[in-house]
């Protein structure tokens, strides 16, 4: 499955515990994110990322066309809910997700549900739905 990785500035620390956390389960699929995060989280678990721009110069866009073109299977966007600058991208996210039947995680808890679920096959039918 290819899963896209995004941070707020605030929540990058918790992705990268989350990813260290769930290393063997990450390691198993393919990542995408944006560049902070991305090269962050590569540091830290030694994983293959594929970077995207940093947000600020388009990155959040790109993982939302790779959305779009059903190239993602799983959103993890750790928000950082007082930072309303960043509600635009949480939201057009989301929308995308929405739209195209994508599995999105928003905060850590639900990060966790979705994962357990990657690792025990819950998401599978990404796979049937929309063969590679």
């Amino acid at each position: 499955m290819n899963i896209a990785l995004l941070a707020h500035d605030r929540k990058k620390e918790l992705m990268v515990q989350f990813c260290i956390a769930y290393c063997g389960i990450l390691s198993q699929h393919a990542l995408r994110a944006t560049n902070t995060t991305g090269k962050l989280v590569s540091e830290a678990t030694g994983l293959p990322v594929t970077l995207c721009l940093t947000a600020a110069q388009g990155g959040t866009q790109q993982i939302g066309a790779r959305i779009a073109y059903n190239e993602i299977d799983l959103v993890l966007f750790f928000c950082d809910p007082d930072f309303e600058a960043g509600a635009a991208a949480v939201n057009e996210i989301s929308r995308l997700c929405d739209r195209y039947s994508i599995p999105f995680a928003s905060n850590i808890a639900t990060a966790e549900v979705l994962i357990q679920g990657l690792r025990r096959g819950d998401l599978d039918w990404r796979d049937i739905v929309n063969p590679k």
